[in-house]
């Protein structure tokens, strides 16, 4: 049986470490939007920057409010957790070919584009 106190250091401790989350998840938020709207370096810099920002968002996520590494059975929530992963990655992947295909067949033809714009809106 756990004394009042023993119970009240570790809530202050909980507390302490969800502040701590909070206060890196902002900052890691502010400075990704800071590298964008100041456009601090090429395109590609920006972006890698950005992905190692979001990289880092993520283990602050995981270590400080989803507690990963603190669970007495980490296997179960290891395989959550890596099948979010795989659904993850596909959805990003997939919109961004989806959306480089898409770029590429309306880039490629621009003459047949317009032409089956006319047709689908009935020649206007």
């Amino acid at each position: 049986m756990k004394s009042v106190v023993a119970e009240h250091e570790e809530q202050h401790l909980s507390y302490g470490k969800y502040i701590a989350g909070f206060a890196m998840s902002v900052l890691l938020t502010l400075m990704a939007y800071l590298l964008v709207s100041r456009h601090a370096g090429g395109t590609n810099t920006i972006v890698a920057l950005v992905s190692g920002l979001a990289i880092m968002q993520f283990l602050v996520q995981m270590v400080f409010f989803l507690h990963i590494g603190e669970e007495r059975k980490p296997r179960w929530k290891l395989g959550a957790l890596l099948f979010a992963v795989v659904i993850v990655l596909i959805i990003v992947f997939g919109s961004v070919w989806i959306m480089n295909s898409l770029n590429y067949r309306m880039t490629q033809s621009p003459g047949h584009v317009e032409q089956y714009l006319r047709t689908q809106n009935g020649g206007i």
